[in-house]
């Protein structure tokens, strides 16, 4: 029997041959921890009796949930955080203002294909977008990786997606995710690896894309298969065991909104029309990048938005904000009537920039 893209990852780097269900203990090859809950991870390290981190080259830091600071209560944590990247000499800190912390872990070049990187959040799925395993763990977990280089984790089953066909003009990979979260449900794919399949040679942003909403299904990690960051070695085998597969024809797709309570439930956004909408977020680590902020503009051409309606535009880091600036889009947006918030998560978090009122719609691209 063939191994799926995880059992090779964590084949190689536990040095053993692994199947899903089996147990491993594996070194990491960074550490990723953000503002939201390094008052938890320090304490973590603390009842380890751990002072410092196993490396301090191989850690990355970020201020971007709730960044500026939105209260007193927040900016003492920050400082907080401050105090503690300068006492441990953490190289890579990236402070409030430069971004989404998935944006850049991948923009910047942190994520080593075909290694384990650990994170804070659960959306460091995100890192499979480049071929590496990226898992999102608690607190507790973060700080056992961070005090000793490693973690350990169950080998997960995994699912497989196939996408056939090209996307019609004015959809997006979000679409396509968005679809399959539809098929697989909040936790069809739970503590499972999701493989994504005929995309491998998409641009970087929309493989983050992919990647990072995997965690809408309850997974454990997104690998998008066949990248060209990927070593040679990380293909997945043509008998390889599936525990479920999936095949979407992008060309068949209409644009798709999850309606609420739920993230699953997904309908073509025709069904939608006529909803009354109090505001616009455009932003997040799946759609703050140029490419989005051009289509924005684009739909807005000599427009403004409607005198009821708020747009928030929030580039998912600051090379994203840069690029848009030089380029011309900020400024077209902001002549159009959108605000532009600093280069962070926004409003994705619920926690600043653009909270809503309880009666409000926000039409969303978190």
């Amino acid at each position: 029997m063939g191994k799926t893209l995880a059992e090779k990852v964590l084949s190689r780097v536990s040095g053993r041959d692994v199947r899903a269900g089996d147990l491993v203990v594996v070194p990491v090859s960074r550490v990723m921890v953000h503002d939201s809950v390094i008052d938890a991870v320090m304490a973590g390290m603390r009842a380890l009796g751990k002072e410092r981190v196993w490396d301090r080259e191989r850690v990355c830091v970020f201020v971007d949930h709730a960044a500026p600071a939105p209260t007193p209560v927040v900016a003492d944590s920050h400082r907080v955080l401050r105090e503690w990247v300068r006492g441990q000499r953490i190289a890579t800190f990236y402070d409030a203002g430069e971004g989404v912390c998935h944006q850049i872990m991948v923009e910047d070049g942190y994520c080593e294909p075909g290694t384990v990187i650990v994170g804070s959040d659960s959306h460091s799925n995100s890192y499979g977008s480049v071929g590496a395993f990226g898992a999102g763990m608690g607190a507790t977990d973060v700080a056992v990786a961070l005090a000793l280089g490693r973690t350990w984790l169950r080998v997960p089953e995994s699912l497989r997606v196939d996408f056939t066909g090209t996307l019609r003009r004015g959809l997006t990979m979000k679409d396509a995710i968005m679809r399959v979260v539809r098929e697989i449900g909040t936790d069809g794919a739970r503590y499972a690896c999701v493989e994504f399949h005929g995309v491998g040679d998409l641009p970087q942003g929309d493989r983050i894309t992919l990647a990072g909403m995997t965690t809408e299904m309850g997974a454990k990690a997104g690998i998008v298969a066949d990248t060209p960051e990927a070593p040679d070695w990380l293909v997945a085998d043509s008998d390889a065991a599936y525990a479920k597969w999936v095949v979407v024809d992008l060309s068949t797709l209409e644009p798709q909104v999850a309606v609420p309570p739920r993230v699953d439930q997904v309908v073509d956004v025709s069904a939608g029309v006529g909803t009354p909408v109090d505001i616009v977020f455009l932003g997040s680590c799946t759609n703050g990048r140029l490419v989005d902020m051009h289509q924005m503009t684009e739909l807005l051409r000599g427009r403004r938005i409607a005198p009821e309606v708020r747009l928030e535009v929030v580039p998912a880091s600051r090379r994203q904000f840069e690029d848009a600036l030089a380029d011309g889009t900020i400024h077209a947006l902001s002549r159009a009537g959108a605000v532009v918030g600093a280069s962070g998560c926004g409003p994705c978090l619920g926690r600043q920039g653009g909270v809503l009122a309880g009666s409000e719609v926000c039409f969303s691209t978190a």
